[in-house]
């Protein structure tokens, strides 16, 4: 029987009124990979309710369903146990989850956190933009002291507090097995460096870790300090995200100084702090250092005026690395626009490798923006440790970084 046809009969059977979105997305894909997202713009959508994902759960017990795409749907605390049901059972071969932009909180996180605890098989997790809280985000924490599976976890954006991005730190000095975490925007009580001071430690000694975003977290220079301790340490570190947060040029200078002696370190997020042309000029620095291993750096809207825009010109054509750089937001002047006009001419700068786009109007160069930007492509593959990093079951592997 297809799954489309269970679906009908379960439906059927549990009492539950057919939801036309759901039979025609099992109809037409493959059921390895179900995507039943609630912002779809290609299909009349009927937003999935708690009582769907109790159908589905049913379903798809014994279907070989690898991936579910569950996002921007009306899912509460009860479809997540509904969904916890299934990831508990030994039939489940589900590896991905994605529940982002419900409406998930606490009891609901504790429920699908606890299902995680001997679960072998699931490896990544998202619960973006569900408001789970400090208490929810604990139970994620706890359960990464048992689960050795899951790689990926991602709770941007979940009201997190200090208290729980402190346990993600403490957790992750022993955990082996996450390669991405994503915390950002949690709701912190304090303007103290408590966190950096904790997340420093963890990067001294977690040498496992691939992916860290740490985007709305309040970080000034000093935390900056801080954090640069065990940046300077890891060895492990791909992708370190520190937009939106509140770095100056001091902080851009102490990160050039881990740039200088990190050679793991291959894509960092700037966007949206003040670095201001002394602190473009001290990663322009960093990156014509024959250690700098960055290959993807954006400082979009960082108040850069044309004397960092051109160090960043100067900068890419001496590294032999850098390939994807992000300056819209800036302070575009004349010089500039000429600049990445001719690092684009000359092939140094791929067209779909920065967030800019040359044209021309009575023989003057400008750049206008085009909607290029740092994007989270990963997939899973075996690793023995051969890349210099420990050996794991699977590794985070960062591919281009197109739209």
């Amino acid at each position: 029987m297809s799954v489309a046809l269970l679906y009908s009969a379960m439906c059927d059977e549990l009492y539950i009124p057919l939801n036309p979105y759901i039979l025609e997305v099992l109809t037409d894909t493959a059921t390895t990979d179900v995507k039943l997202t609630g912002n779809d713009r290609l299909k009349r959508v009927q937003k999935l309710s708690d009582d769907d994902v109790l159908v589905l759960s049913c379903c798809f017990l014994n279907t070989g369903t690898t991936g579910l795409d569950l996002r921007y749907n009306d899912i509460s605390d009860v479809g997540a146990r509904h969904l916890a049901d299934l990831i508990q059972e030994v039939t489940s071969t589900l590896r991905f989850v994605d529940l982002m932009g419900n409406n998930i909180l606490a009891d609901g996180a504790e429920t699908v956190a606890k299902s995680l605890h001997n679960n072998q098989c699931i490896l990544s997790v998202r619960l973006t933009g569900n408001k789970i809280g400090n208490r929810g985000g604990m139970c994620f924490a706890s359960m990464l002291q048992i689960n050795h599976t899951l790689q990926e976890l991602d709770l941007a954006d979940c009201d997190l507090g200090t208290q729980c991005v402190i346990a993600f730190a403490i957790v992750l000095k022993s955990n082996t097995s996450l390669l991405s975490l994503n915390i950002s925007r949690p709701i912190l009580f304090s303007r103290q460096d408590e966190t950096a001071v904790h997340l420093s430690a963890m990067l001294r000694l977690n040498q496992t870790l691939r992916e860290l975003h740490l985007g709305k977290m309040a970080f000034t220079d000093s935390g900056m300090e801080r954090l640069a301790e065990g940046l300077r340490a890891n060895q492990s570190l791909r992708y370190l995200d520190l937009r939106c947060n509140q770095l100056s040029c001091d902080g851009a200078q102490t990160l050039s100084g881990v740039l200088k002696s990190n050679s793991a370190l291959q894509i960092l997020d700037l966007s949206s702090n003040r670095i201001k042309d002394e602190g473009a000029a001290s990663l322009s620095e960093a990156i014509e250092s024959p250690a700098c291993g960055l290959k993807a750096l954006s400082v979009t809207s960082n108040n850069i005026e044309s004397p960092g825009l051109l160090a960043l010109a100067q900068a890419m054509k001496a590294s032999s690395t850098l390939t994807h750089v992000y300056i819209w937001g800036n302070r575009l002047h004349e010089p500039v626009c000429q600049a990445f006009s001719e690092l684009m001419a000359c092939g140094r700068l791929a067209p779909g490798h920065t967030d800019v786009s040359p044209y021309e109007v009575d023989g003057r160069v400008s750049l206008a923006e085009v909607f290029h930007g740092l994007r989270r492509h990963y997939y899973w593959t075996p690793s023995d440790g051969a890349d210099g990093g420990p050996s794991t079951n699977a590794a985070l592997a960062l591919t281009a970084l197109t739209p």
